[in-house]
């Protein structure tokens, strides 16, 4: 046989290989809503993110409801910087002013989201972005962070301005939206009784979001392998519990102990299985839903 029939063969096998492993979570997924909090390096390389539109559309294609939400911190600072606008952050978190809250709202509800709508639509899906104003979607509550500083006898009170928290959420215009075969793509901004807008955090608005709608599951692009532990190895199969002992003696911790309570909360709120996963490999969002494998951490609520 010649090599190149016989290498034909072989990329044929392979092919036929992925379907086959492809099908039971095919199956298994019909119909139930996965929701996608996407950030990272997967939004700001070219590549990456025409790669994560096309498994967005993929999903849609195969009966599935996915939901995104998406972030865009590095997007608002390189605008601010532009504008020569100083960025102030306490302990993680923009100090966020009227004015810088504009700016939010421009980057996350038309920029950023337009630009990820724009995608899945180019890769044949249908994508409509909201913002939690759209409908009344969001509800927020002002953040405001309780300082005791061991010198001061009177806690002193942080105010970070318009950053929230989110209060409620109304899955009526989401869920219009999925039975209309349309793919919601959410910026993380609500609003609070006062009527001012608040930036919340997205991976905490992907949490709620994935509970409210009762989802199958809730995947949380990030720049690392997933939750790794204290020797630098990928950890999978994770219970509530587990995470509470590695939150405890250390082995999460930074930047990650917000996204893996995030997650915890779906779970305990009712989301069947969250993951953690790496944005940084092109379709990682299909690597983890159709693979045995998978590509990051598998967090379950037993």
């Amino acid at each position: 046989m010649e090599p190149q029939v016989t290498l034909k063969k072989k990329s044929a096998h392979k092919i036929a290989h992925v379907l086959i492993e492809a099908l039971p979570y095919i199956k298994r997924f019909q119909n139930k809503t996965i929701v996608v909090k996407y950030g990272g390096n997967a939004m700001v390389d070219e590549d990456l993110k025409h790669s994560f539109a096309r498994d967005i559309v993929l999903m849609k294609l195969v009966g599935m409801d996915p939901v995104v939400v998406h972030g865009g911190g590095p997007q608002i600072g390189s605008l601010l910087e532009r504008l020569g606008k100083t960025s102030k952050f306490i302990d993680g978190m923009r100090v966020t002013d009227s004015e810088t809250m504009d700016i939010v709202e421009m980057v996350l509800g038309g920029l950023v989201n337009k630009e990820i709508v724009n995608l899945i639509n180019v890769h044949g899906g249908r994508a409509v972005g909201l913002t939690g104003k759209d409908g009344d979607f969001i509800r927020a509550r002002k953040i405001q962070v309780q300082n005791n500083a061991p010198e001061s006898n009177v806690p002193e009170i942080i105010d970070y301005g318009h950053v929230g928290e989110v209060s409620s959420i109304d899955p009526a215009i989401v869920d219009m939206l999925g039975r209309s075969d349309f793919i919601p793509v959410i910026a993380p901004i609500g609003v609070g009784s006062d009527g001012f807008s608040y930036n919340i955090n997205a991976d905490l608005v992907a949490g709620k979001v994935a509970e409210v709608l009762k989802a199958e599951k809730l995947i949380l692009l990030t720049n690392t392998p997933g939750i790794l532990d204290k020797q630098q190895n990928l950890l999978t199969g994770l219970s509530l519990s587990d995470i509470d002992r590695l939150i405890a003696d250390g082995t999460i911790g930074g930047g990650m102990i917000p996204k893996t309570r995030c997650a915890a909360d779906a779970l305990r709120g009712g989301v069947t299985s969250a993951h953690i996963i790496d944005g940084r490999i092109e379709h990682a969002v299909l690597l983890e839903l159709f693979t045995d494998q998978g590509i990051g951490t598998l967090l379950l609520s037993r």
